[in-house]
């Protein structure tokens, strides 16, 4: 079972750089990172049951002096099948935001 995110800046219409993302189970911080020139975190291992994946939304914003009215985004989801890869995107503006069960 592998898991993955990918922030895109609808806004800008590129990939979000920068955006510090950790991954938490039963309020216990498994992993930590920070998305690629790509907007990418992939590689972890959370295995089954319920997880939250938390976005420090503010401070990418802050760093581009965008003021932005959502600090953090913060998915929970459930793993099922820990044999299945879980990619969850993140499409990400100053006033909104959505995810989906990517691919």
């Amino acid at each position: 079972m592998s898991l993955s995110t990918h922030v895109l800046d609808a806004a800008l219409g590129r990939p979000a750089v920068g955006v510090a993302v950790r991954l938490e189970r039963a309020g216990t911080v498994l992993a930590e990172g920070v998305t690629d020139a790509d907007g990418r975190i992939g590689g972890w291992t959370p295995g089954a049951g319920a997880h939250r994946l938390v976005f420090d939304t503010g401070g990418y914003f802050a760093a581009r002096a965008v003021d932005a009215f959502y600090p953090e985004v913060a998915i929970d989801f459930t793993v099922t099948d820990p044999g299945e890869h879980y990619h969850v995107p993140l499409l990400l503006s100053p006033f909104a935001y959505s995810t989906y069960r990517g691919s």
